[in-house]
């Protein structure tokens, strides 16, 4: 797929990864338009991004979602790239008494419910261009869970299957699906697991131009592909090795 003169959404544009990919995405000649549910942080983001739109949205909400869509078709009919970037983590452990339902709720809603809702309400948009693609940045956790973040992974998971069927779903038509796989980054979203130990989020970004460019569907960035060749060996070993288990 072409990786220029296209008109691009990111969700959870305004840090880490997404404003890496908004960067990279800028510098090849694209309309780039990011969101976020901080207008400040947008605000940011934008006087470091020349030449990017900013639109303050919160995904986890139908009626934001609603509005964001309404003003995509009025000010960006020809937007062909939707890349599903926002997302929610929280650390805990699956022990009595930790209320890990609440969290996993709002993981579930921002990671997987939000991201079916948002993608099914702009695939008319997107369907009217020549040629499309929708990204979905999920995670190694959807191969391997993480202790630390037990229902996060299970967000991905989820996200993981869901990107499948969707491009299965879309195989005949003009939209590509792309999943984005990303290990540990170093972002201030991952600071709490050690993100700082982590991969650079603009690595991450170029990986996925670099992937989108190629057409490779499923992007296993850095320690991702390690993950998923030894998944294919031993489930067992890459759970224990994602999780710094030895025995």
């Amino acid at each position: 797929m072409k990786t220029s003169n296209n008109t691009i959404l990111i969700t959870g544009g305004s840090a880490g990864i997404g404003f890496e990919t908004a960067k990279a995405f800028l510098e090849k000649g694209n309309e780039v338009i990011i969101t976020g549910r901080d207008a400040k942080r947008l605000e940011q983001a934008a006087t470091q991004l020349p030449g990017v739109h900013t639109l303050v949205s919160d995904v986890s909400s139908e009626a934001a979602v609603d509005e964001l869509v309404q003003t995509i078709r009025t000010k960006f009919p020809r937007l062909n790239v939707l890349i599903n970037n926002a997302g929610y983590a929280a650390l805990h452990s699956l022990t009595v008494g930790q209320e890990t339902w609440k969290e996993a709720e709002k993981e579930m809603d921002t990671n997987y419910i939000s991201v079916v809702r948002l993608t099914e309400k702009l695939l008319p948009v997107l369907h009217q261009q020549p040629a499309a693609a929708v990204v979905n940045v999920s995670s190694i956790v959807a191969y391997a869970p993480g202790l630390k973040t037990p229902t996060y992974s299970a967000s991905k998971a989820a996200l993981n299957s869901y990107s499948k069927i969707l491009r299965l779903s879309l195989q005949d038509t003009n939209i590509k699906v792309f999943e984005l796989m990303p290990p540990l980054v170093n972002t201030d979203f991952s600071a709490g697991i050690g993100g700082a130990n982590g991969i650079a989020p603009e690595v991450v970004a170029a990986d996925l131009v670099n992937c989108m460019e190629q057409d490779v569907y499923n992007i296993h960035t850095g320690n991702t592909a390690a993950i998923y060749e030894l998944l294919k060996v031993s489930p067992t070993a890459a759970l224990n090795a994602l999780n710094g288990i030895t025995a």
